[in-house]
């Protein structure tokens, strides 16, 4: 990494700064891994740095914000699950995952992380289902991407072959899972991630989130209510949590479908945070559009980002794609297109992701001393063009296949489109016969419902 970088030509230059300043023919400085300036480029002309890249026809952004990606097992197995699955579904996933040898998954998470990085994305929330982490810090290191991880527990008897433990030796795996925060120099941190309350007692949600606030951590859990969790009267589900003491500003609610008004409230009051995964709720029918409240949790003050979940749940990991989705959804199923402005689609993948993880003065904007977390897309292909309104057209034209160039703390980590950290054809090749020997040890095939001749 040189000590000094700079960006200058860009056709535009997103900042997602308080102001939300647009900078046309923008340039940004980086030194030591940090942006110093943000500005025209004639105003940063007098600027020296070690490196400069040409931005020209280029839209600059801050890195994007994956708040709940599973990246361990299911680049191995993508695609393999038929859509009338169902139920059958994460019964399935976790079997195979339970499969895995250590360097399967080493090999699995850097095809994840591959994928992530080379789209955009430079920070991801790992929800705890990673189950040799130690083995996968090489990953993590050579792609260069922020992740939070963690181990995810149960301590009750659950329908989807998550392994249960008792109440003080799930705390105890927690608790262990803590020594990865600050790993590779403060690109790993670690949260407590008790798996949600369907699978939890009380009793552990309490002790996990005494154990995040002790530790100067947060905590994560899958939140989605369901009918059955309702009473007639009484409190609400997310108003029981708030009275147990399990909700706070260091909870971070991954999914969070199923609520009501009085659940909104609740998240507010508390000050938890919630990451919305619209790719996997709507290739899993859960009604985000019926259920969901991201507007209503926005217009309370919550902080909240956007997911992806997983390769063979939603299939689609990328970052821009979900931030289409949740400005499209909601305007569909509201029949109101003033829903989830473009302008708000891309604060949940940025800012907005990163306040709602706690990160909000290291990343999510282009200002003066944060992380030089930085995404090139070059506006020379036919999707982005013409281009007038930047935001809209990233938000609702573009994709991934357009980042040109990727930086993380001020390294180029993806150039040209490529990857720089990896071989990625070789590494597919890998991850092929990875799937394949996980299928077989497992005893599971899901073969296609049309013939292969």
């Amino acid at each position: 990494m040189p000590d000094s970088l700079k960006i200058e030509h860009a056709r535009f230059v997103l900042t997602m700064d308080p102001q939300r300043r647009i900078i046309a023919d923008g340039a940004v400085l980086v030194r030591e891994g940090r942006i110093v300036r943000a500005g025209k480029t004639a105003e940063l002309a007098g600027e020296p740095a070690d490196q400069v890249i040409d931005a020209a026809e280029m839209v600059v952004t801050p890195g994007f914000v994956n708040g709940h990606m599973h990246i361990s097992y299911a680049h191995a197995t993508r695609g393999i699950f038929p859509d009338s699955l169902g139920e059958r579904y994460l019964p399935n996933v976790f079997r195979l995952s339970q499969v895995m040898t250590p360097e399967e998954e080493y090999h699995t998470s850097l095809l994840a992380l591959t994928e992530l990085v080379r789209t955009g994305t430079t920070t991801i929330v790992d929800p705890g289902s990673t189950r040799f982490v130690d083995a996968c810090l090489p990953a993590y290191a050579a792609s260069g991407c922020r992740v939070i991880t963690g181990v995810h527990v149960t301590d009750r008897p659950n329908p989807i072959n998550l392994p249960v433990y008792r109440t003080d030796e799930a705390l105890k795996l927690l608790e262990d899972s803590l020594r990865w925060d600050g790993a590779l120099g403060g690109q790993v941190r670690a949260w407590a991630m008790p798996f949600g309350p369907g699978f939890c007692s009380v009793e552990l949600l309490r002790a996990a989130k005494d154990l995040a606030d002790r530790a100067g951590t947060r905590l994560t859990l899958h939140y989605t209510i369901r009918d059955e969790q309702r009473v007639t009267s009484g409190p609400s589900p997310s108003e029981r949590l708030e009275e147990a003491g399990i909700l706070g500003p260091n909870v971070v609610l991954a999914h969070a479908l199923g609520l009501d008004s009085r659940d909104v409230a609740a998240i507010a009051r508390t000050g938890a945070t919630v990451i919305a995964v619209p790719t996997a709720a709507i290739k899993g029918g859960s009604g985000m559009t019926a259920t969901g409240r991201l507007p209503e949790l926005l217009a309370a003050g919550v902080a909240c980002g956007l997911g992806t979940d997983a390769a063979n749940n939603s299939n689609l990991v990328e970052t821009q794609r979900a931030m289409y989705l949740i400005a499209v959804l909601y305007k569909d199923g509201r029949r109101d297109v003033q829903q989830m402005p473009a302008e708000t689609a891309l604060e949940l993948a940025t800012i907005g992701g990163a306040r709602a993880l706690g990160l909000e003065a290291e990343i999510g904007s282009i200002e003066p001393g944060k992380q030089a977390d930085l995404v090139l897309f070059d506006t020379r292909r036919a999707e982005w063009r013409t281009l007038f309104n930047p935001v809209n057209s990233l938000v609702y034209s573009a994709d991934g296949r357009s980042v040109d160039t990727v930086l993380i703390g001020g390294r180029v980590m993806v150039q040209g489109g490529r990857a720089l950290f990896v071989d990625e054809w070789d590494l597919i090749q890998k991850v092929q016969g990875i799937g394949a020997a996980m299928l077989e040890r497992a005893g599971l095939s899901f073969p296609p419902r049309w013939p292969v001749e």
